[in-house]
């Protein structure tokens, strides 16, 4: 039998909750889907990343030829990069 999940004043309260109990008392994750949440924005970070000129220059010629910003298109770049090495580890 599950517990039931309280009711919280605040997200303090809800933190300091889930910090000392274990989640499969009050769910069953066996039950639980995959959800998307299409308007929730991931953190970004700014970051300074020293590049050669010429590299800089070919990414914006190529981030051009796509019709996309220079720096999203860097993003992109790194994402399918992320993918690939992710994939690839066994």
């Amino acid at each position: 039998m599950l517990k039931q999940i309280p009711e919280f004043h605040d997200e303090d309260a809800e933190r300091e909750f889930w910090a000392t109990h274990d989640s499969t008392d009050f769910m069953d994750w066996e039950k639980a889907r995959k959800m998307t949440l299409p308007r929730l924005k991931p953190t970004t970070r700014t970051i300074s990343l020293r590049v050669p000129e010429s590299m800089l220059n070919d990414l914006k010629i190529l981030a051009n030829k796509r019709d996309v910003p220079y720096q999203s298109f860097i993003k992109i770049i790194l994402q399918e990069r992320i993918d690939s090495e992710h994939s690839a580890v066994p």
